[in-house]
């Protein structure tokens, strides 16, 4: 299906868009607000790259072909010609209403724009443009060149060419989709990861069990690779309590009411990997 794809946002989900796309073979304009924040991106993406390579997994020359499929860019008006566009920008509904109205005015009427929120609802983000039947989310997970998920979420008014056409999108990049019919808060993933990491924080915070023995429960018990403090850890503390509290405003259920030790570490910093510590020290 290749074509022209633009990523608005060159953050660690943005720019892990952007890889697998350009890998796949389609030409990628990505954009941010800054240089800063592209060459972060582009780094990121050549160091990933150069990992597949030394592993054997990707060809050095189709390597340097897919990165140099893609262009950075501060200029919004250089994706004015994309098939697709996915944004990946922070979750906060205002800053994803300001792209998507720049966006209306100015991407062809044929393009399907995509966010790739994991908490809010696509509805929303679709009632800034004139054309919320174009409008679909697009949930990619975390890192993107390693997770085979995409979650499709259709909004109220996504029509049934925009969600075939993003599906189409996102099994040309390799992923397999799961479908949301109905665009509650949170989805289905996160609203099932939430879910679970609230309650083991909770059973952690009143000394129920440690977070080493409430992790290892869910892996031997359940299966699951890697248990709901350690997946809070990777995914960010601060990211999820973000995304559990989107949830809880939306639906009122409490079982989405983030516990106070999870609101105290993100006061104090502790918000997992990126900073050393969280659930556990890193």
């Amino acid at each position: 299906m290749a074509g022209k794809l633009a990523v608005i946002g060159a953050g660690l989900m943005g720019a892990g868009i952007a890889q697998v796309s350009a890998q796949a073979g389609w030409d990628v304009v990505l954009r941010d607000v800054t240089d800063e924040a592209l060459k972060r991106g582009t780094e990121g993406i050549k160091a990933s790259y150069d990992k597949f390579v030394a592993k054997g997994k990707l060809e050095a020359h189709d390597a340097d072909a897919a990165l140099a499929r893609i262009t950075a860019t501060t200029d919004l008006d250089a994706v004015a010609d994309a098939d697709v566009v996915v944004e990946a920008v922070f979750e906060k509904l205002e800053i994803k209403h300001e792209i998507f109205r720049a966006l209306d005015k100015l991407v062809k009427d044929e393009a399907i724009l995509a966010s790739n929120t994991s908490a809010i609802p696509i509805t929303k983000i679709a009632a800034a443009t004139e054309r919320p039947e174009r409008v679909v989310g697009a949930h990619f997970f975390s890192p993107v060149p390693m997770m085979q998920l995409c979650e499709l979420v259709r909004g109220y008014k996504t029509s049934d060419e925009t969600l075939a056409k993003a599906r189409e999108f996102a099994e040309s990049v390799g992923k397999t989709c799961i479908v949301v019919n109905r665009d509650v808060a949170g989805f289905v993933t996160t609203r099932l990861i939430c879910a679970l990491v609230v309650e083991a924080a909770k059973l952690q915070e009143s000394g129920v069990a440690s977070a080493e023995d409430i992790d290892l429960a869910c892996k031997l018990g359940f299966g699951h690779a890697m248990g709901p403090l350690a997946t809070a850890d990777l995914t960010g503390v601060d990211i999820l309590l973000h995304a559990t509290n989107n949830i809880y405003t939306e639906s009122q259920d409490e079982k989405f009411a983030a516990p106070e030790l999870m609101r105290r570490m993100v006061d104090a910093g502790d918000i997992g990997r990126k900073s050393g510590q969280g659930f556990y020290k890193h």
